[in-house]
């Protein structure tokens, strides 16, 4: 039997290959502030007040728009930064910046399929429904 030996870039020697070096550094994936502000209570109660307010429904599938399979979808509902937390920090937490979306429709939003001027409109009208509506009802 032929063995493939291979010279190593970690420590300069010669192993099988296949063989991984106990010099070549492990990968740690960097948590980024975003992450990590995903992961505040500040944050889950906001995105707990956007559900709410948007009925635990995504507020695109409810509408019929952008090729809507399922009018009710709730399951895997995710709450979208409009203007993404990178670009504008400061709206984070501003809740006409937040949306309840499928995860269908939160791709299509991410990648700019769904305009955000869009999105913002439909944001202001469950808005105003709210400022109706008194909480509690």
């Amino acid at each position: 039997m032929i063995s493939l030996l291979k010279s190593c870039s970690y420590c300069g020697g010669i192993h099988q290959r296949g063989e991984t070096c106990v010099n070549k550094p492990i990968k740690q994936k960097k948590i980024s502030y975003v992450d990590k502000f995903r992961k505040t209570r500040l944050w889950q109660s906001k995105r707990e007040e956007v559900c709410k307010r948007d009925n635990y429904l995504c507020q695109v599938c409810i509408r019929e728009l952008h090729n809507t399979q399922t009018k009710y979808n709730f399951n895997n509902l995710q709450v979208h930064h409009i203007d993404p937390i990178v670009n504008s920090w400061n709206r984070r937490l501003d809740s006409t910046n937040l949306i309840s979306v499928c995860p269908y429709h939160h791709k299509l939003a991410e990648d700019g399929r769904i305009s955000k001027e869009e999105l913002w409109a439909i944001v202001k009208e469950q808005e105003d429904k709210a400022k109706i509506i008194p909480p509690g009802s």
